[in-house]
C-alpha cells in the first residue's frame, strides 16, 4: 500500500537530484576530464564504483573487464528496471579536451550518461521513494560502445578476455542482463533539429570488416611489373563497392563507409600489404546480410582484376535499434509535463548504429535523447553546452520513469512486459552473433 500519490514521489526524486546539483556536475565534470577508450574505462569505473560506494549501493565491478553493477531493492517484489550509462570515449585527436597521449575524448557525451546514472541513483536513494516502488533498480556502467580500436579487441579475444568486441552485447553474453526486464538508457544531443527531449522510432545496425590485400613488392620504378599492387587492387574494390551503392533501397537505410589504414610501407616499393576497415550499416538485420555479400563481392573483384589476394574478417557489431514503443510513452509524458509538448520529438529512423539495439532485441528498452550538448557529435567542437540540462536533466527525466514503472505493484511496468515481446531469445542473439564472426581468404 503506498502512501504517497505517484507525483509526489516523482517531485521528492527531482528535488533530491536538484539539492546534489553540485556533486552530480562534479562527477560529469571529473569523468569528461578523464576520457579512456573502450575497456581501458578503468579509472571512470573506479569512480563510478566510489559513488555506488557512497550512496550503498551494493556492486560489482570488472565485468566484461570495465562494467560495473549495483541494484537497489525496492519495498515490494517486481520487475527490475536498468538504468545504463556508457563509461567510454572514443578517438578525437584534435579535440581541445582529447587526452594527449590518447587521443581519446567525450565527443559523444557518455560522460553525461554516467553522470545521470549515478544521478539517477541520487535521486532514488535521497528521496526515500524506492520502499513506495514494487521490484529491483538495477545500474550498469557499461564498457565500450564506440566499436573503435577493433585490432586491439580482437586481441583482448584472442587471449581469452572477452568474446564480444562491444560492452553490451559482451555483458549479454556473461548473463549480466538476466536479472533485467527492461532498460533505458539517455543519449545527450546537440542537433539544431532536436528539442529538449525526444526519440527516435529506430536507427541502423551494423557488422565490421578488417580488410587485407596482399601482394607481391617489387622496385616500383625498375620493375613495376614483376609485382602485384594490393593499393590499386583496394581501389577497384572501392570503386565497385560505390558501384553497388544504386543497388541499396532507400529504405534500407544502408551504409558502407571504408577506409584505408595501411596504404603502402615505402614509395618506391610496389604495395604488397594493404589494410583497410568498414562497417556496413542497415535497418534490419536481413538489410545488412544482402548489403555485406556486395561488399564481398567487390573485395573479392579487386583481389582478382589485380591477381592479388584478399582476407576479410567479418565481424558482429550491433543490432538495429528499435525503441520499445509502450516503455517511450511514458518517458514522453514525464518529458512533456516537464517541459512542454513542443519541446518534444519523436523521429523517425537514424543511420547511426549503437549497442543498445542487442539490448532492444531482447527486452523492452529505450534510448532517448536530451538537449544539453553542443557542436557536432564525434566531432572536435562537440562540448557540454547545458551542464545542468546534460547531468541533471535527463536524469530527471529517467529517475521520473523509473517511479511510474514500479510505483504501486510496479502495474505500469507490468503493463510493458505484457505489451512489449522480446525479438530474439538470448539462445538465438548469441547464435546470431557467434555466426557472424568469420574469416574468408580469396
Amino acid at each position: 500500500m503506498v502512501s504517497q500519490s505517484k507525483e509526489a514521489l516523482k517531485a521528492a526524486v527531482c528535488e533530491e537530484i536538484e539539492r546534489r546539483r553540485e556533486d552530480i556536475l562534479a562527477i560529469g565534470q571529473a569523468i569528461r576530464r578523464r576520457p579512456e577508450l573502450g575497456f581501458k574505462e578503468f579509472e571512470t569505473a573506479a569512480r563510478v564504483a566510489k559513488e555506488f560506494g557512497r550512496l550503498g549501493i551494493p556492486y560489482r565491478e570488472e565485468l566484461a573487464i570495465t562494467g560495473v553493477k549495483g541494484a537497489l531493492e525496492c519495498g515490494g517484489a517486481g520487475p527490475s528496471v536498468a538504468v545504463m550509462g556508457e563509461l567510454d570515449a572514443l578517438v578525437v585527436a584534435d579535440h581541445p579536451e582529447a587526452d594527449p597521449a590518447t587521443g581519446a575524448a567525450h565527443a559523444c557525451g557518455h560522460d553525461a550518461q554516467i553522470a545521470a546514472m549515478v544521478a539517477t541513483a541520487i535521486g532514488l536513494i535521497g528521496s526515500g521513494v524506492l520502499r513506495e516502488l514494487a521490484g529491483r533498480v538495477i545500474f550498469m556502467a557499461v564498457p565500450a560502445e564506440e566499436y573503435v580500436e577493433l585490432e586491439y579487441r580482437r586481441e583482448l579475444r584472442r587471449q581469452g578476455k572477452l568474446e564480444f568486441l562491444g560492452g553490451k552485447p559482451e555483458l549479454i553474453r556473461l548473463g549480466e542482463l538476466d536479472d533485467v526486464d527492461m532498460a533505458m538508457l539517455t543519449h545527450l544531443t546537440g542537433a539544431a533539429t532536436d528539442r529538449k527531449a525526444g526519440i527516435a522510432a529506430s536507427s541502423n545496425g551494423c557488422i565490421a570488416k578488417l580488410i587485407q590485400f596482399i601482394g607481391r613488392p617489387s622496385h616500383a620504378g625498375g620493375a613495376p611489373h614483376q609485382g602485384v599492387n594490393a593499393l590499386s587492387a583496394a581501389m577497384v574494390a572501392l570503386a565497385a563497392i560505390n558501384a553497388q551503392r544504386e543497388t541499396f533501397r532507400d529504405e534500407d537505410s544502408i551504409r558502407v563507409h571504408p577506409i584505408i589504414t595501411r596504404g603502402g610501407d615505402v614509395v618506391n616499393v610496389i604495395p604488397a600489404d594493404v589494410r583497410m576497415e568498414t562497417y556496413v550499416r542497415g535497418r534490419t538485420i536481413e538489410a545488412i546480410e544482402d548489403a555485406e555479400k556486395k561488399v564481398d563481392r567487390s573485395l573479392r573483384a579487386g583481389a582478382l582484376a589485380l591477381g592479388a589476394q584478399v582476407k576479410i574478417t567479418t565481424m558482429p557489431g550491433y543490432l538495429p535499434q528499435v525503441n520499445d514503443p509502450h516503455l517511450a510513452a511514458i518517458y514522453k509524458a514525464n518529458a512533456v509535463a516537464t517541459y512542454g509538448a513542443e519541446e518534444y520529438t519523436e523521429g523517425g529512423h537514424r543511420g547511426g548504429s549503437t549497442d543498445m539495439g542487442d539490448v532492444e532485441h531482447l527486452m523492452p528498452a529505450i534510448q532517448p535523447f536530451h538537449y544539453g550538448g553542443g557542436g557536432l557529435g564525434h566531432g572536435s567542437d562537440y562540448r557540454i553546452a547545458d551542464a545542468e540540462a546534460a547531468y541533471l536533466g535527463s536524469a530527471k527525466l529517467m529517475a521520473m520513469t523509473v517511479v511510474d514503472l514500479l510505483y504501486g505493484d510496479a502495474e505500469a511496468a507490468r503493463d510493458v512486459l505484457a505489451k512489449s515481446k522480446p525479438r530474439l531469445t538470448k539462445e538465438e542473439y548469441l547464435g546470431f552473433m557467434r555466426k557472424t564472426f568469420r574469416e574468408e581468404q580469396y
